[in-house]
């Protein structure tokens, strides 16, 4: 999340071939496109040659005007994990993976269970008050956030702003707005990164344990851990909100192999998960830079290529769900184009998050089934979140089922 990008334009839906750029037909992708599973696991095991330096440079060059917001503020994000291609690299990722190890994700079970409980049943209870509910807003978005905030032992507030900059941040970053669109969001940028730094102002003296000050006394600077922080505020829950969205929209939609009844058991709803999660997950695609001139199955690559990696089906270039459609049918819309292995990454840089993640999405499509049992799709075709690396449904608006015939 660089404010000086290195790439222009949009790219666009990923080239068939395995390692090919868009035909000369098509607008050129300004990306060399991998999506061949073997391909992009070999990029990403070997990080001295394919660098992670630009994960987080704006894809959209930003305008003078949304430059200066961000100066305004000291807008500043040094590499220090997901774009970090240095040796500092190991240290910093022991310490934030301290927060999120098996037994401590683990431990989180109840909690997570209790918030989804709580938020299931006020959707419940909207829907009998006022009617069509957003599933989105009531069950998805803000437990993800919960969890995230407690895990690293920081303080649980400001919670719709949170959501609102996240969004807004994965867009001036991650999306291609024109130099108006930029200007607002990177307004929402500044006004988060001035939240952000004086949280970690707050957390270096706040008693007992949480990451901003575990890293400080690791010995990073403010801007360093600010720059982790805003990175990790934004992927370590707003992506969980987004792959808990896509899941409960496919399952309504009648399009996931696990039905809305079936995914008010434990096994149904992380097989419905799992599903999402290797056809069109939140996090489809991840960016790579070729270090120096490399080669990759005998093609030769030039030093400063920039390479997109497909991690899992692209919602722009999924088939469209017929209802109706024959089993077989089905099954071949629904084949992973990558491996469930890919999801979350590979190698050093594979999300530390992944456990906590893939948890939080099953019990929240268990606990919404299990407390809203007869629901249908208000909005079959809702407005959906594209940016390069992130995909979702805005909403998914839902209204009681009627009752068949006695």
């Amino acid at each position: 999340m660089n404010p000086t990008p290195t790439t222009t334009g949009p790219a666009q839906p990923l080239a068939e071939s395995p390692g090919q750029w868009q035909s000369s037909e098509q607008p050129r992708c300004p990306y060399m496109v991998v999506r061949d599973p073997d391909m992009v696991r070999e990029v990403l095991h070997r990080p001295d040659v394919f660098s992670p330096a630009n994960a987080l440079v704006a894809v959209t060059p930003l305008a003078g005007p949304a430059l200066r917001v961000l100066q305004r503020v000291r807008f500043a994000l040094p590499p220090v994990l997901a774009s970090n291609d240095t040796d500092t690299h190991a240290g910093i990722r022991k310490i934030v993976a301290g927060f999120f190890t098996p037994a401590t994700v683990a431990a989180m079970e109840p909690r997570i269970r209790e918030l989804a409980q709580e938020a299931a049943r006020n959707a419940a209870d909207q829907l009998v008050r006022s009617g069509p509910v957003d599933l989105v807003q009531t069950v998805a978005a803000f437990p993800p956030a919960i969890v995230m905030l407690e895990l690293l032992g920081l303080p649980v507030r400001d919670l719709a702003d949170l959501k609102r900059w996240s969004l807004d941040s994965m867009e001036l970053f991650w999306g291609w707005p024109d130099e108006a669109r930029q200007l607002e969001l990177a307004h929402s940028a500044a006004e988060s990164y001035l939240w952000l730094r004086k949280l970690v102002a707050e957390s270096l003296t706040a008693p007992g344990c949480n990451l901003f000050k575990s890293l400080a006394e690791h010995g990073l600077s403010t801007p360093e851990i600010c720059s982790l922080g805003y990175f990790l505020l934004i992927a370590g829950q707003e992506t969980t909100t987004q792959l808990i969205s896509t899941t409960l929209f496919r399952l309504l939609e009648e399009s996931n192999p696990v039905d809305w009844k079936d995914a008010a058991s434990g096994e149904g709803s992380r097989s419905a998960v799992r599903h999402v999660l290797a056809t069109e997950s939140s996090v489809p695609t991840w960016r790579r830079v070729a270090a120096h001139d490399t080669n990759i199955a005998g093609s030769q690559i030039s030093a400063g290529t920039e390479i997109v990696l497909e991690l899992s089906g692209n919602h722009t270039t999924r088939p469209a769900q017929t209802r109706g459609s024959s089993p077989r049918t089905q099954e071949a819309q629904h084949k992973p184009p990558t491996t469930y292995g890919l999801v979350f990454g590979s190698g050093i840089h594979r999300c530390l998050g992944a456990k906590l993640a893939e948890l939080e999405a099953a019990i929240i499509v268990q606990e919404t089934a299990i407390s809203l049992p007869r629901i249908q799709l208000r909005d079959v075709n809702p407005d959906w979140i594209r940016l390069l690396s992130f995909q979702a449904p805005r909403t998914v608006v839902v209204a009681a089922q009627p009752l068949g015939p006695h």
